[in-house]
């Protein structure tokens, strides 16, 4: 490879940005490896993505789509035609071309009509800024994962259509499975999505909506999943100590044992479904602590630390907490975001469907609770006599807006969890027989002619409009030709790879390693998947380079990390892009009980640090920095220091570094 093909090769490359770049890099890794089965021990015994560690990427991260796409692409006789880079980028856009089609095929259940399927496609289109990051984030877990989530619903919606014979069940059940393993694989967050999805069973059940069977059949699907992908994962504990797990197993157990839960009175019944929540709740905190216990898990803590920081029940100082209550993708919904909705149209028969059909779901569940002679789902053509009824694919695909939508209001980076089935759930809404049944018997003139008029008019019209208003901006986008500019970090990646062996060890901020792995292929001290105590804490550690600490105290830390090279960017220790409070020097002086820089108010129990930060002090080249760093790289963004080992240990340097500051 020449120089002008390897820099151009950096450029792409650093495109993927963050920990988009590490999952890139082990797809990268499988296609290098001399076989497959080698690239497979590579990563099964992995000791370049944490230095002085061997762990096992496939227990550790959801990596399996780059394995096997890295399979694929060996095996298959595209490598003349197609670099591996497009084959990556190809997959994950043709994967969103699966998603919508599968918000097609819920929003035609739902509705009956496959005019509803064209129209939740073209709002998913227009309203791709808060339907998917797939634009911006190829390889992030996400992009893999929300295509099979939005399969899983689809097949969740057939499974629960009336009349469906049992073959068919059967068939649904296992495309069910299928769809739900593969979303669990694809990513690390599938248990929470998994719990939230198994609240709303356990809400239709509640409100005898669903039958037993069917409760249990989809509760079975959930757990089956998740084992399967523990397996996978090389016994995975974070699955087994998992809430989803928790809580399937103590719903099942208690609902097994209490008997006549959905007989007697409305005050009974009442009284029973509060016992009946408050023992499945009880239980499944209990499993869930045990199962902890016993498995000595602490993986998952800080996704806990950061809820409860978030609402006000814990420590506001937790560093690992503070770095997500920062990040403006982990705070509330913007308000902005429903303009963006109502300017396709999309927001305003969302919000019609979703009240209308709430209010119908409140008198369904009184009228449900009220009559004591049932047990269970209701038998055929008990619905039809009552004047309000729903169906039970209504019924899940309302609870699931519902639910999820709540947890996108809490936290916007799930708002794409939520807007893609919003779009199916509207176009419900306009094409479906119910609401238009239910207005044109207000106004006494339910024909069938009308409805059927009514039900295509009012949908083709939102199309043409659609259509005549965003179309000119969709083709200009399309031609618009964009291009990834940053010199810096192309030369920082450039003299890595020519400058420092191969085996050399980087420290510096995550989403910069993450880079360097990809681009270089050098061996990192900490990474963005964040999904493991030990390397939490060591995360913390070597960012004491932001902090206020000694020279003695970071060599000890970065040595003890087993560093040989330090990166450090101007953009951290100078960061404008978070306000006070929010700076990761910030954040670390907070955790380290200092007083943080600038005017504003600090907590009484602060203290002035005894040493200036790290960051700032190094690049004075005094006597104290230099006997233990030295400068070996430059430029407008990034510094480089490689670390001394000492008067006794400096014979024992590996390879000398050429000095190099290119400060431009």
């Amino acid at each position: 490879m020449n120089n002008e093909t390897a820099q151009q090769e950096v450029e792409r490359e650093i495109s993927f940005r963050t920990e988009c770049g590490l999952y890139y890099s082990y797809y990268k890794q499988m296609l290098r490896a001399p076989s497959i089965q080698q690239g497979l021990s590579e990563l099964i015994n992995d000791n370049a993505t944490e230095s002085k560690r061997t762990i096992n990427l496939l227990r550790r991260m959801n990596i399996y789509q780059e394995v096997f796409l890295g399979v694929l692409y060996r095996i298959l006789p595209i490598q003349a035609y197609l670099e591996p880079v497009y084959f990556y980028i190809y997959t994950v856009f043709s994967l969103q071309a699966v998603y919508v089609i599968a918000l097609f095929i819920t929003s035609w259940l739902l509705s009956g009509s496959w005019l509803a399927g064209a129209l939740t496609g073209v709002w998913y289109i227009l309203n791709r800024v808060d339907t998917t990051r797939v634009e911006f984030t190829i390889s992030l877990r996400e992009n893999w994962s929300l295509p099979f989530f939005a399969l899983q619903i689809a097949a969740i919606t057939c499974y629960l259509r009336p009349h469906l014979k049992p073959i068919q069940q059967k068939v649904v059940l296992w495309l069910m499975f299928l769809a739900t393993l593969c979303f669990c694989l694809t990513w690390q967050f599938n248990q929470f999505i998994l719990l939230v999805q198994a609240l709303i069973i356990f809400t239709l059940d509640c409100l005898d909506l669903i039958s037993t069977e069917q409760v249990t059949c989809l509760y079975l699907v959930q757990v089956s999943s998740l084992l399967s992908v523990w397996l996978l994962q090389f016994c995975n504990s974070m699955i087994l100590g998992s809430l989803a797990l928790s809580f399937i197993v103590a719903a099942l157990f208690v609902k097994h044992f209490q008997r006549g839960l959905k007989t007697g009175g409305l005050t009974a019944r009442l009284g029973k479904l509060l016992l009946h929540t408050v023992l499945v709740l009880a239980l499944t905190f209990t499993i869930n602590y045990l199962a902890k216990q016993a498995l000595q898990l602490r993986s998952d803590e800080h996704i806990f630390k950061f809820i409860k920081s978030k609402f006000g029940l814990g420590p506001t100082r937790d560093f690992d907490a503070s770095l997500y209550l920062c990040e403006e993708a982990f705070g509330l919904l913007p308000l902005d975001t429903f303009d963006r909705l109502a300017g396709t149209l999309l927001a305003y028969p969302y919000l019609v469907t979703l009240i209308v059909l709430l209010v119908m779901l409140a008198l369904l569940t009184l009228a449900n609770l009220c009559d004591s002679s049932a047990v269970g789902r209701p038998p055929k053509g008990r619905f039809e006599e009552r004047p309000i009824c729903m169906r039970a694919d209504v019924a899940y695909n309302l609870l699931h807006t519902v639910f999820f939508g709540l947890l996108a209001l809490s936290t916007m980076r799930m708002k794409y969890l939520w807007t893609g089935h919003m779009c199916a759930f509207a176009a419900y809404g306009v094409c479906g027989k119910e609401l238009w049944s239910l207005c044109l018997n207000t106004i006494h003139c339910n024909t069938k002619t009308k409805l059927r008029l009514i039900r295509y008019t009012v949908p083709l019209a939102i199309l043409g409009f659609l259509c005549c208003k965003f179309w000119p901006k969709l083709m200009t986008e399309v031609s618009e030709l964009r291009e990834f500019y940053d010199p810096d970090t192309v030369e920082l990646m450039t003299w890595i790879s020519s400058k420092t062996p191969k085996k050399a060890v980087f420290a510096g901020s995550m989403q910069l390693l993450a880079g360097i792995k990809l681009c270089t292929g050098r061996v990192l001290t900490n990474h963005p998947h964040y999904e493991d105590r030990a390397l939490r804490e060591r995360t913390r550690q070597v960012y004491q380079i932001y902090a206020r600490q000694s020279p003695e105290e970071v060599h000890r830390i970065l040595r003890a990390a087993g560093a040989d090279f330090v990166v450090m960017e101007d953009s951290v220790c100078y960061e404008r892009r978070h306000g006070r409070g929010c700076r990761l020097r910030d954040l670390l002086d907070l955790a380290n009980g200092h007083i943080m820089d600038g005017p504003g108010d600090n907590d009484p129990d602060l203290v002035h640090a005894s040493h200036p930060r790290f960051c700032e002090s190094v690049k004075t080249g005094g006597p104290a920095y230099t006997a233990l760093f030295s400068r070996v790289f430059q430029n407008k963004t990034f510094h480089v220091y490689k670390l001394k080992k000492g008067k006794k240990r400096a014979k024992a340097d590996r390879e000398p570094v050429a000095m190099e500051d290119k400060t431009q």
